[in-house]
């Protein structure tokens, strides 16, 4: 039976236990999907599930922005991002908050008729290219910068994720681009996303400390969630050797967001300085930063049989590795460039 998952096998998600099942309970009641294939994807390293899902929900779920706004960050960003299957996700979400023709207008391209709606999406699509002006001014106020900066991160995060690991189908034969199905999926989930969620009920499932937390999140638990997962993909970095680790950091440091070009492989150049032993996990991590849409079956291959132990869990965590390493690169061009309007 096909599945949406690739490079790796997750457990079946009826066989969680501990964390990963409270993860999953949690996904249930404020998500609406127990087993979204997302966080399915990252289910064998537990603390990073765990602290994906919290920075999710601390970001786009709770708070006092309404959804609506955030679901257009979260939209703008996947698509700059090339991730058909979160923009299908988020365009159900989208309908699940009421506003059918507003899902609709954004799921082809479109621009949305509302000045402020239509200002959200293009900075959430913005934010992609590293410290270029289009991202310098925010839509939003000081007071609502932890919510709207929180969801952009998650999703620069989560996208690089869920294109590596899972196929762009979010259903089977691609129904979800059907505007019916995109409309009933909304419908079905319009209790769950329009109840209001209180900040920080995921927080309990992050265990030890998480580290500093982000100025930018202030005191909001996004804050928390954010600072956990930093510290859950650094554990990829060290599957790493030390010249691959530098070498992928570096060349995300020089990132300026240019997607990687038709027939071009950018990882070669940046990797040649690297031992052949540690490349084929470097090249993993490099492309889930700048290209995980990039990342084949055989690119996974060549890390199963380069490493000694080559583990889902520790496959899952290179890759986040790379991720969040372009997510931070995206996170101090954000926040160090943004000024509220006015």
């Amino acid at each position: 039976m096909a599945t949406p998952f690739r490079l790796t096998t997750p457990a079946p998600p009826g066989d969680a236990t501990g964390r990963t099942a409270e993860v999953y309970a949690q996904l249930a009641a404020d998500f609406g999907v127990g087993h979204a294939p997302t966080f399915v994807a990252l289910s064998a390293a537990p603390d990073l599930l765990a602290a994906a899902w919290a920075v999710l929900r601390e970001s786009l779920l709770a708070g006092r922005v309404p959804r609506t706004d955030k679901e257009l960050v979260a939209l703008g960003v996947s698509a700059a991002n090339r991730c058909p299957f979160c923009v299908d996700a988020h365009t159900v979400l989208l309908h699940a908050t009421g506003d059918h023709r507003l899902a609709e207008t954004v799921a082809r391209g479109g621009t949305p008729d509302d000045p402020r709606r239509a200002a959200l999406v293009a900075w959430g699509r913005a934010t992609a290219a590293p410290g270029r002006p289009a991202a310098a001014e925010r839509p939003f106020g000081p007071r609502d910068a932890p919510e709207f900066v929180g969801t952009a991160l998650a999703f620069h995060f989560v996208n690089r994720m869920v294109s590596a690991l899972l196929t762009e189908d979010l259903l089977p034969g691609g129904l979800q681009r059907l505007r019916l199905v995109r409309s009933l999926g909304g419908r079905a989930l319009a209790r769950t996303v329009r109840r209001p969620l209180p900040p920080g009920a995921s927080l309990p499932l992050l265990r030890g400390p998480a580290g500093p937390a982000p100025q930018w999140a202030e005191d909001a638990p996004v804050g928390t969630a954010f600072a956990a997962l930093r510290r859950a993909a650094a554990v990829g970095g060290r599957r790493l050797g030390d010249a691959a680790r530098e070498a992928v950091v570096a060349a995300v440091d020089a990132w300026d967001g240019t997607p990687e070009p038709l027939g071009g492989d950018r990882t070669a150049a940046a990797l040649a300085g690297v031992p052949a032993a540690e490349r084929p996990g470097a090249r993993l991590a490099l492309l889930a930063a700048l290209a995980p849409y990039r990342i084949t079956e055989a690119d996974a291959e060549a890390w199963r049989i380069a490493d000694p132990d080559p583990y889902d869990a520790d496959l899952v965590r290179v890759l986040a590795f790379g991720a969040m390493a372009a997510v931070c690169r995206i996170e101090t061009s954000v926040t160090s460039l943004c000024v509220a309007p006015g």
